[in-house]
Protein backbone atom coordinates (compact mmCIF):
# COMPACT_ATOMS: atom_id res chain seq x y z
CA UNK A 1 0.00 0.00 0.00
CA UNK A 2 2.51 2.45 0.67
CA UNK A 3 4.54 1.73 -2.32
CA UNK A 4 1.74 1.98 -4.57
CA UNK A 5 1.07 5.49 -2.54
CA UNK A 6 4.80 6.58 -2.80
CA UNK A 7 4.54 5.73 -6.65
CA UNK A 8 1.12 7.59 -7.21
CA UNK A 9 2.94 10.26 -5.89
CA UNK A 10 5.61 10.56 -7.77
CA UNK A 11 3.08 9.86 -11.27
CA UNK A 12 1.02 12.80 -10.07
CA UNK A 13 3.98 14.88 -9.63
CA UNK A 14 5.33 14.09 -13.30
CA UNK A 15 1.53 14.67 -14.40
CA UNK A 16 2.22 18.34 -12.30
CA UNK A 17 5.56 19.20 -14.13
CA UNK A 18 4.08 17.99 -18.09
CA UNK A 19 0.74 20.15 -17.39
CA UNK A 20 3.01 23.09 -16.54
CA UNK A 21 5.67 22.45 -19.52
CA UNK A 22 2.71 22.09 -22.27
CA UNK A 23 1.18 25.53 -20.50
CA UNK A 24 4.21 27.35 -21.40
CA UNK A 25 4.68 25.44 -24.58
CA UNK A 26 1.32 27.17 -26.01
CA UNK A 27 2.47 30.40 -26.18
CA UNK A 28 4.10 30.78 -29.78
CA UNK A 29 6.42 33.51 -28.29
CA UNK A 30 7.41 30.79 -25.42
CA UNK A 31 10.71 30.48 -26.71
CA UNK A 32 11.18 34.15 -26.36
CA UNK A 33 10.55 33.79 -22.92
CA UNK A 34 14.43 31.51 -22.93
CA UNK A 35 16.71 34.83 -23.92
CA UNK A 36 16.26 36.68 -20.93
CA UNK A 37 18.46 34.02 -18.55
CA UNK A 38 20.35 32.52 -21.48
CA UNK A 39 21.98 35.99 -21.90
CA UNK A 40 22.42 35.78 -18.45
CA UNK A 41 23.96 32.88 -18.15
CA UNK A 42 26.55 33.35 -21.47
CA UNK A 43 27.40 36.34 -19.65
CA UNK A 44 27.76 35.75 -15.89
CA UNK A 45 31.60 33.58 -16.59
CA UNK A 46 32.84 37.19 -18.30
CA UNK A 47 34.11 38.46 -15.25
CA UNK A 48 36.39 35.12 -15.13
CA UNK A 49 37.14 34.85 -18.72
CA UNK A 50 38.55 38.70 -18.75
CA UNK A 51 40.30 38.02 -15.35
CA UNK A 52 42.36 34.75 -17.07
CA UNK A 53 42.73 36.48 -20.13
CA UNK A 54 44.70 39.36 -17.87
CA UNK A 55 46.57 37.11 -15.78
CA UNK A 56 46.43 34.30 -16.41
CA UNK A 57 46.58 30.61 -15.02
CA UNK A 58 46.92 30.92 -11.04
CA UNK A 59 49.22 28.41 -10.79
CA UNK A 60 47.70 25.21 -11.60
CA UNK A 61 44.52 26.70 -11.94
CA UNK A 62 44.10 27.62 -15.36
CA UNK A 63 40.59 28.82 -17.01
CA UNK A 64 39.30 24.95 -17.94
CA UNK A 65 40.05 23.87 -13.95
CA UNK A 66 37.96 26.77 -13.03
CA UNK A 67 35.11 26.65 -15.67
CA UNK A 68 34.86 22.72 -14.84
CA UNK A 69 33.77 23.09 -11.39
CA UNK A 70 31.78 25.80 -11.75
CA UNK A 71 29.93 24.31 -14.23
CA UNK A 72 29.35 21.29 -12.38
CA UNK A 73 27.89 23.72 -9.95
CA UNK A 74 26.31 25.53 -12.45
CA UNK A 75 24.27 22.35 -14.05
CA UNK A 76 22.95 20.88 -10.61
CA UNK A 77 21.53 24.48 -9.31
CA UNK A 78 19.76 24.33 -12.33
CA UNK A 79 18.48 20.66 -12.42
CA UNK A 80 17.40 21.96 -8.42
CA UNK A 81 15.71 24.97 -10.30
CA UNK A 82 14.26 23.31 -12.76
CA UNK A 83 12.85 20.39 -10.64
CA UNK A 84 11.87 22.09 -7.32
CA UNK A 85 10.96 25.55 -8.38
CA UNK A 86 7.88 25.28 -6.41
CA UNK A 87 10.03 25.05 -2.89
CA UNK A 88 11.76 28.67 -4.37
CA UNK A 89 8.30 30.34 -4.38
CA UNK A 90 7.07 28.32 -0.94
CA UNK A 91 7.66 31.43 1.20
CA UNK A 92 5.03 33.60 -0.81
CA UNK A 93 2.58 30.29 -0.35
CA UNK A 94 2.72 30.55 3.72
CA UNK A 95 2.29 34.71 3.61
CA UNK A 96 -0.16 33.89 1.63
CA UNK A 97 -1.85 31.80 3.29
CA UNK A 98 -2.20 29.39 -0.03
CA UNK A 99 -0.35 26.64 2.04
CA UNK A 100 -3.51 25.81 3.62
CA UNK A 101 -5.09 24.65 0.32
CA UNK A 102 -2.29 22.62 -0.08
CA UNK A 103 -2.75 20.67 3.61
CA UNK A 104 -6.72 19.72 2.56
CA UNK A 105 -5.20 17.33 -0.05
CA UNK A 106 -4.45 13.60 -0.06
CA UNK A 107 -1.03 13.99 -1.05
CA UNK A 108 2.33 14.60 -0.01
CA UNK A 109 3.22 18.38 0.95
CA UNK A 110 6.27 18.14 -0.42
CA UNK A 111 5.60 16.44 -3.63
CA UNK A 112 2.85 19.41 -3.94
CA UNK A 113 5.07 21.99 -3.13
CA UNK A 114 7.48 20.88 -5.02
CA UNK A 115 5.51 21.21 -8.48
CA UNK A 116 4.06 24.49 -7.99
CA UNK A 117 6.75 25.71 -10.40
CA UNK A 118 7.83 24.75 -13.35
CA UNK A 119 10.41 27.05 -15.92
CA UNK A 120 11.36 26.20 -18.83
CA UNK A 121 14.07 28.84 -18.86
CA UNK A 122 15.73 27.06 -15.91
CA UNK A 123 16.97 24.44 -18.55
CA UNK A 124 19.42 27.26 -19.70
CA UNK A 125 21.43 26.19 -16.45
CA UNK A 126 21.57 22.74 -17.30
CA UNK A 127 22.45 22.48 -20.64
CA UNK A 128 25.42 25.94 -20.46
CA UNK A 129 26.70 24.04 -17.17
CA UNK A 130 27.12 20.45 -19.02
CA UNK A 131 28.21 21.62 -21.96
CA UNK A 132 30.62 23.90 -20.48
CA UNK A 133 31.51 20.70 -18.26
CA UNK A 134 32.37 18.94 -21.32
CA UNK A 135 34.57 21.14 -22.98
CA UNK A 136 36.76 21.64 -20.16
CA UNK A 137 37.22 17.91 -19.80
CA UNK A 138 38.23 17.61 -22.79
CA UNK A 139 40.73 20.46 -22.08
CA UNK A 140 42.16 18.61 -18.77
CA UNK A 141 42.36 15.12 -20.82
CA UNK A 142 40.26 13.61 -18.36
CA UNK A 143 39.75 9.80 -19.70
CA UNK A 144 36.23 8.88 -20.70
CA UNK A 145 35.63 5.50 -18.73
CA UNK A 146 32.14 4.47 -17.50
CA UNK A 147 33.65 5.12 -14.07
CA UNK A 148 34.34 9.00 -14.42
CA UNK A 149 31.20 9.03 -16.16
CA UNK A 150 29.40 7.51 -13.37
CA UNK A 151 31.36 9.62 -10.90
CA UNK A 152 30.18 12.77 -12.41
CA UNK A 153 26.48 11.88 -12.91
CA UNK A 154 26.04 10.99 -9.24
CA UNK A 155 27.73 13.98 -8.20
CA UNK A 156 25.71 16.10 -10.10
CA UNK A 157 22.79 14.52 -8.88
CA UNK A 158 23.78 14.63 -5.43
CA UNK A 159 24.46 18.63 -6.24
CA UNK A 160 20.78 18.69 -7.19
CA UNK A 161 20.00 17.66 -3.57
CA UNK A 162 22.29 19.58 -2.01
CA UNK A 163 20.60 23.07 -3.48
CA UNK A 164 17.20 21.24 -3.54
CA UNK A 165 17.48 21.04 0.47
CA UNK A 166 19.32 24.31 0.82
CA UNK A 167 15.70 25.53 -0.58
CA UNK A 168 13.12 23.35 1.00
CA UNK A 169 15.62 25.01 4.62
CA UNK A 170 14.47 28.51 3.47
CA UNK A 171 10.91 27.14 3.12
CA UNK A 172 11.09 25.25 6.67
CA UNK A 173 12.19 28.76 8.20
CA UNK A 174 9.45 30.47 6.74
CA UNK A 175 7.13 28.47 8.98
CA UNK A 176 8.41 30.65 11.17
CA UNK A 177 9.62 34.10 9.83
CA UNK A 178 6.36 33.73 7.01
CA UNK A 179 8.80 35.78 4.26
CA UNK A 180 11.94 35.20 2.67
CA UNK A 181 15.49 34.51 4.15
CA UNK A 182 18.17 36.40 2.16
CA UNK A 183 20.67 34.35 4.16
CA UNK A 184 19.84 31.12 1.79
CA UNK A 185 20.68 33.31 -1.11
CA UNK A 186 24.52 32.92 -0.16
CA UNK A 187 24.30 28.96 -0.12
CA UNK A 188 21.82 28.83 -3.59
CA UNK A 189 22.97 31.85 -5.84
CA UNK A 190 26.15 32.77 -4.35
CA UNK A 191 27.86 29.07 -3.92
CA UNK A 192 28.01 28.52 -7.65
CA UNK A 193 29.76 31.82 -8.13
CA UNK A 194 32.23 31.16 -5.40
CA UNK A 195 32.92 27.97 -7.47
CA UNK A 196 34.60 30.65 -10.32
CA UNK A 197 37.61 30.86 -7.03
CA UNK A 198 39.85 27.88 -6.90
CA UNK A 199 39.09 26.39 -3.34
CA UNK A 200 42.53 26.40 -2.49
CA UNK A 201 42.49 30.23 -2.58
CA UNK A 202 39.45 31.09 -0.73
CA UNK A 203 39.23 32.44 2.47
CA UNK A 204 39.11 29.31 5.51
CA UNK A 205 35.82 30.45 6.53
CA UNK A 206 34.39 30.27 3.28
CA UNK A 207 35.86 27.17 2.13
CA UNK A 208 34.78 25.46 5.21
CA UNK A 209 31.16 26.97 4.78
CA UNK A 210 31.04 25.25 1.19
CA UNK A 211 32.20 22.41 2.54
CA UNK A 212 30.28 21.26 5.73
CA UNK A 213 27.41 23.76 5.47
CA UNK A 214 26.74 23.55 1.69
CA UNK A 215 28.83 20.97 0.66
CA UNK A 216 29.18 22.40 -3.20
CA UNK A 217 32.86 21.71 -2.97
CA UNK A 218 31.91 17.70 -2.49
CA UNK A 219 29.75 17.86 -5.62
CA UNK A 220 31.84 19.70 -8.06
CA UNK A 221 35.66 20.34 -7.12
CA UNK A 222 36.21 16.81 -5.25
CA UNK A 223 34.78 14.80 -8.45
CA UNK A 224 36.41 17.07 -10.86
CA UNK A 225 40.08 15.96 -9.34
CA UNK A 226 39.55 12.51 -9.47
CA UNK A 227 38.25 12.73 -13.08
CA UNK A 228 41.42 14.67 -14.25
CA UNK A 229 43.44 13.44 -12.04
CA UNK A 230 44.37 16.39 -9.46
CA UNK A 231 45.12 16.54 -6.12
CA UNK A 232 42.85 14.38 -3.79
CA UNK A 233 41.60 10.77 -3.42
CA UNK A 234 38.89 8.87 -5.48
CA UNK A 235 36.86 8.40 -2.78
CA UNK A 236 36.20 11.97 -2.00
CA UNK A 237 34.95 11.60 -5.53
CA UNK A 238 32.01 9.29 -5.02
CA UNK A 239 30.74 10.60 -1.62
CA UNK A 240 29.07 13.33 -3.09
CA UNK A 241 25.43 11.78 -3.78
CA UNK A 242 25.23 10.30 -0.50
CA UNK A 243 26.57 13.09 1.92
CA UNK A 244 24.32 15.23 -0.54
CA UNK A 245 21.36 12.53 -0.03
CA UNK A 246 21.92 13.31 3.78
CA UNK A 247 22.13 16.65 4.13
CA UNK A 248 18.17 16.96 1.96
CA UNK A 249 17.10 13.93 4.49
CA UNK A 250 18.07 16.89 7.15
CA UNK A 251 16.47 19.23 5.14
CA UNK A 252 13.21 17.35 4.84
CA UNK A 253 13.17 16.58 8.69
CA UNK A 254 13.42 20.50 9.32
CA UNK A 255 10.52 21.09 6.83
CA UNK A 256 8.07 18.20 8.74
CA UNK A 257 9.52 20.21 12.20
CA UNK A 258 7.68 23.80 10.44
CA UNK A 259 4.76 21.70 8.81
CA UNK A 260 4.08 20.30 12.56
CA UNK A 261 4.41 23.66 14.04
CA UNK A 262 2.62 25.88 11.00
CA UNK A 263 -0.28 28.00 12.55
CA UNK A 264 -1.76 29.38 9.56
CA UNK A 265 -1.87 32.76 8.84
CA UNK A 266 -4.43 35.90 9.38
CA UNK A 267 -6.16 37.74 6.71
Amino acid sequence: MGETFRQSAFGLYTRYIRILALAQLQYRGWILGLLPSLVYVITDPLDAILLFDRFGALGDWTASRIFLVYGLALMSFGLAELFARGIDYFPNLVRQGEFDRLLLRPRPLLMQAAAMRFHLNRLNRVIAGGLLALVCLRAQGAVPSAANIAMLVLAVLGGMLAYAGTLLIAAAVSFFTVGDSELINLFTNGSYQVAKAPPQLLPNWLRRAFTFLMPMFLFTYYPAAAVCGWDGSRLMGWLALPVCALSFGAATLLWRFGVRHYKSVGS
